[in-house]
């Protein structure tokens, strides 16, 4: 039976994430021949202070540049 565990910033929204949910099955189905009714996907949410990108929250890492930055 494949699980499939996916980790990501919240804030998507449920048709998104059922979305995913159904693309991730069939592309299990496609790529290993399981049956659809055996594939498991699990989605884990953790919010943008708990993700790290290049040594800053995501939060941080993302946050829109004040005007006139250069960076």
């Amino acid at each position: 039976m494949p699980l499939v565990q996916v980790t990501m910033v919240e804030g998507r929204t449920v048709q998104q994430k059922h979305a995913l949910i159904a693309a991730l099955t069939q592309a299990v189905v496609d790529s290993v021949g399981s049956p659809a009714d055996r594939v498991r996907v699990a989605i884990y949410e953790v919010s943008a202070d708990d993700w790290g990108v290049g040594g800053l929250a995501y939060s941080v890492a993302r946050a829109p540049k004040p005007e006139g930055s250069s960076s």
